[in-house]
C-alpha cells in the first residue's frame, strides 16, 4: 500500500465516522473505489480499534495491577474515548473472525486464557469476559472473583 492509499483510506474511514456520528445505527456511506463492500469497510474500523487498543494495553500492561483490572479499564477507557467507532461496530455485524480474534487477544491479555489452550475455549472465555467489560458498570469487576466466573462461562 502507497502512502497516498494509506491517506486515502485513512480519510475515507475519518468521513463514514464524522458521518455516523449523527446516527451510528444507520447503514454506513463509504467511497466504494477505496472500500468495495461493507465487511471490507468494517473489517478496516475493527483493525482501528484493534490498534488503538492493543497500543494502550501494551503501555497499560507495565504497571503490576491485576491484569483483568488492567484490560477492563483500558477497553472502557478507549471505548468511552471513541464512542462513535465503538457505535458503529456495535450496530453493524462485524465479521465473525474480527470479533474472535478480538475475544481472544482480550482473554490472553487478561491472564484468563493460555496459549496451550484450544483456540475455541479461548474464544469462549474471552467472549465471556468482553461480555463482562462490556455491560458491567465501572468497578464491577472483582478481583480474585473475575477467573472462576469467566473459567464457567
Amino acid at each position: 500500500m502507497s502512502w497516498t492509499d494509506f491517506y486515502r483510506r485513512r480519510d475515507a474511514l475519518d468521513a463514514v465516522l464524522a458521518t455516523a456520528a449523527a446516527d451510528p445505527a444507520a447503514p454506513p456511506t463509504f467511497d466504494r473505489d477505496v472500500f468495495a463492500t461493507e465487511d471490507e469497510l468494517l473489517l478496516a474500523l475493527h483493525y482501528r480499534w484493534m490498534q488503538q487498543l492493543t497500543g494502550r494495553l501494551g503501555v497499560a500492561l507495565g504497571a503490576d495491577d491485576d491484569r483483568v483490572e488492567i484490560v477492563t479499564r483500558t477497553w472502557r477507557a478507549l471505548a468511552a474515548e471513541q464512542p462513535v467507532l465503538r457505535a458503529v461496530l456495535d450496530e453493524r455485524p462485524t465479521p465473525a473472525e474480527a470479533v474472535e480474534r478480538e475475544q481472544r487477544m482480550l482473554a490472553l491479555t487478561a491472564g484468563l486464557a493460555d496459549l496451550s489452550e484450544p483456540a475455541e475455549e479461548i474464544t469462549r472465555v474471552g467472549r465471556a469476559f468482553t461480555r463482562l467489560v462490556r455491560g458491567a458498570p465501572t468497578g464491577a469487576v472483582v478481583p480474585g472473583r473475575h477467573r472462576r466466573l469467566a473459567k464457567s462461562a
